[in-house]
């Protein structure tokens, strides 16, 4: 009784959803998916920093200053 409902997922894995791909029981597949799904996070992090700096860069002056 004093499990927390996340311990079932370590002792049966079929029963996490997230270890599903394309309604399939595969754990491998899915934890790759949330690699290459992480990894694509951190790129379009990075990008979007490296665009904020840029437009920082150009903000067009203002008067007075």
């Amino acid at each position: 009784m004093g499990q927390q409902w996340t311990d079932s997922f370590e002792e049966f894995p079929e029963e996490n959803a997230a270890n599903y791909v394309n309604g399939r029981f595969d754990p491998k597949a899915a934890e790759a998916r949330r690699a290459s799904q992480r990894k694509l996070a951190e790129v379009q992090a990075r990008l979007q920093a490296e665009a904020r700096t840029i437009a920082q860069r150009h903000r067009p002056q203002r008067a007075g200053k």
